[in-house]
């Protein structure tokens, strides 16, 4: 009710206050002869119904000013809420099948509705307030008046109108109705409207030929009953937002700009020529309406070519531009492009000879091969899931092969980890009890890492078990190993071992190398690198001599991959095998120790990716 009761009030103050301030008579020799007609159309197009009933009542209250008698004021006052009631109603009637929006100029389509509705209940205002003004006051002067209220109405309604909408951008206001419930047959509104403008265009006629005042009457009733039964309309349409910072919404609304300065330059014209026309012969209405006939004239040779050539910009490049916008819900991270539909959009303009052409050819074989590309990728998704799978298969399988648990007797215990940088690794370590004194001590690195790698380490973990079962020599094991690798070795894949045999009784340790790192020894509580023949690296070179070397153990030992010395930190240093050194140097504890030094490798490395596998094996002599 309060919103009601605002857009009475300010539509009633805004038609008074407009009256005041273009009432001087520096307008009125411009021909604004009533200033506010043109807020009768602003007010009902912006402000609904109860915009209408307020300019009605400020249209009434300033007739009830000029002496006006009842029997014209109540007429028209009844056809001026019509009339501005009616601006409301065509802009929201749906006359085409496009999205109805909120008044705004953003569109060559929504521009042609403006100035077509102003021109409509302009036509219909003047028609109507002639025929009154011929029915009670002088037949006379129907025609003067006629064209004086139109000119007024027009022009104003324009200028009010463009402002108005350009202010709701600002600060909304604007009252829109609500979609009806009740159904509406379209046919009879557009047979409605048909027959109004029909009725007021043979009134018109009717004036200029001799017309007397029972036809008045009588076209002045069927107007308004033609008038009020289109006001009936319920809108059958949801009042959808505009899309905003569209290219030809900013087009419009610098033709627009162009088109207001425009009538400014005419108006300054028009006064400037005011003294030149009023002593010439000039026609009485240009003498009466010099602002507005000059302009109006002005505006014409500009607008009109203008709305062809903007019509024509907006369907050849604008259209196709907005339609090619319309992927953009499509497009979802990862999914395919539903193309059917936008394909046949794309497809009306592909065969265009210019820039539009290209780029909807652009359009559908990019949909395509995006269809394609994510089709692909799906496959490929499908096969890594499938290869992952069966990583971690592998994976799993590859751990079983390890040790799980440390081997602890009276003599000794032993232990070992792996972490391999990859899902499967290229080292291995093992230990297990040969007979009741030997314990059998293995730890390998092969070259690369990943699957290769592993087949390489595992293979070689089986066949290393196999011929330790027939020979307990370290030197002749790896011989006839590095001679089977050897052998059918297309991709010179090649692997480090180091294999000891250790007896519990003698505690004596017999072991051959194959290229491996020097492990570390404790003696004299300090451990130090042992001093070993390095060996050849097994795979390369066939009937290569490995020797047997023999120490006794009397304390512990410390083997490792080079995954635990050349491990990097974000400087790019390594841990090196002077730190390994300290670390054992330093952990006086008799826990196990892989956890510390896993521990204080990651301290060292940080944040930085390691790139190779990491195998640390130890016998603790007790």
């Amino acid at each position: 009710m309060k919103s009601k009761l605002k857009n009475i009030l300010i539509s009633f103050i805004l038609i008074i206050t407009i009256e005041i301030i273009l009432s001087p008579v520096i307008f009125f020799e411009l021909g604004i002869t009533f200033p506010h007609v043109g807020l009768l159309y602003v007010l009902g197009l912006l402000l609904g119904p109860y915009g209408a009933l307020g300019a009605t009542l400020g249209n009434l209250l300033l007739d009830i000013i000029a002496g006006y008698s009842p029997r014209i004021i109540i007429p028209s006052a009844i056809f001026t809420f019509g009339i501005s009631y009616l601006a409301y109603k065509l802009w929201y009637s749906g006359f085409k099948a496009e999205k109805i929006t909120k008044p705004q100029l953003d569109t060559v389509y929504h521009i042609f509705l403006f100035i077509s509705s102003i021109i409509i209940c302009g036509f219909i205002y003047s028609i109507v307030h002639g025929l009154l003004f011929g029915l009670f006051i002088d037949l006379d002067v129907i025609e003067d008046m006629l064209i004086i209220y139109f000119i007024n109405f027009t022009n104003l309604a324009f200028i009010f109108g463009i402002l108005g909408i350009w202010l709701s951008k600002k600060i909304d206001f604007i009252t829109t109705p609500k979609k009806s419930k009740r159904s509406i047959n379209q046919k009879v509104y557009r047979v409605l409207i048909c027959l109004l403008i029909i009725t007021t265009v043979l009134s018109l006629l009717s004036i200029i030929i001799d017309i007397d005042n029972n036809i008045i009457i009588g076209e002045l009733t069927l107007i308004g009953i033609l008038l009020f039964c289109y006001l009936t309309k319920p809108l059958e349409y949801e009042i959808e937002s505009y899309d905003k910072n569209r290219i030809i919404e900013k087009i419009i609304n610098n033709f627009l700009i162009i088109t207001v300065t425009i009538a400014i330059i005419g108006l300054a014209i028009s006064i400037f020529a005011y003294n030149y026309i009023i002593n010439t012969n000039a026609n009485f209405f240009i003498m009466s309406m010099p602002g507005f006939i000059i302009t109006d004239i002005i505006l014409a040779i500009f607008f009109i070519p203008s709305m062809i050539i903007l019509k024509y910009i907006e369907n050849k490049v604008i259209t196709p531009i907005s339609r090619f916008s319309e992927i953009k819900p499509f497009i979802k991270e990862n999914e395919k492009i539903e193309s059917e539909g936008l394909v046949n959009i794309y497809s009306n303009y592909i065969n265009e000879n210019n820039e539009i052409g290209t780029l909807a050819q652009s359009y559908t074989d990019l949909i395509e091969h995006n269809n394609k590309y994510i089709e692909n990728i799906n496959e490929i998704e499908g096969e890594k899931k499938r290869v992952e799978a069966e990583l971690d298969i592998a994976t799993k399988i590859q751990a079983a092969s390890l040790p799980t648990k440390a081997l602890e007797t009276n003599e000794f215990t032993v232990n070992g980890y792996s972490h391999p940088a990859k899902e499967v690794g290229g080292d291995f370590f093992d230990y297990y009890m040969l007979d009741e004194d030997n314990l059998a001590i293995i730890i390998g690195d092969a070259s690369g890492k990943g699957i290769p790698a592993a087949l390489l380490t595992m293979i070689t973990q089986v066949m290393v078990k196999q011929m330790l079962k027939h020979d307990n020599d370290p030197s002749k094991v790896l011989y006839s190993l590095n001679n089977q690798l050897s052998e059918n070795n297309p991709q010179s894949m090649f692997l480090t071992l180091w294999l000891g045999i250790y007896n519990k009784s003698t505690k004596k340790l017999t072991f051959s190398n194959a290229g491996h790192n020097p492990p570390l020894i404790k003696e004299n509580n300090e451990f130090r690198y042992l001093n070993i023949d390095p060996g050849l690296v097994l795979g390369l070179m066939d009937n290569y001599d490995y020797i047997n070397e023999e120490i006794t153990l009397t304390d512990q030992l410390v083997l490792y991959t080079d995954g635990i010395t050349d491990a990097n930190n974000l400087q790019e240093e390594m841990y090196s095998e002077d730190r390994l050194l300290e670390f054992f140097n330093e952990f006086e504890s008799n826990d196990d120790p892989i956890k510390p030094l896993l521990n204080d490798i990651n301290i060292f490395t940080g944040d930085a990716k390691q790139f190779d596998d990491m195998t640390l094996l130890y016998i603790k002599i007790k």
